[in-house]
């Protein structure tokens, strides 16, 4: 059974109070590494383009208040 497999069956047998705990500590744990991603990226200049591209529509008047 690979890791995957015994989670899965692990996370299926939690009673309903332990499902939602679980559930808390993962979304939260997603959350983190997103951050993470988003500052790796940030900083490597990935999302420079996109940074570029939205003040260019600034500049060119293509936006709106929000």
């Amino acid at each position: 059974m690979t890791k995957l497999e015994q989670v899965e069956k692990s996370v299926a047998e939690l009673d309903k109070q332990e499902f939602e705990a679980f559930s808390t500590w993962f979304e939260a744990l997603q959350a983190e590494r997103w951050d993470r991603q988003m500052e790796t990226d940030a900083a490597s200049g990935k999302l420079d383009h996109l940074a570029e591209k939205a003040l260019a529509d600034f500049r060119a008047g293509k936006t709106k208040r929000l």
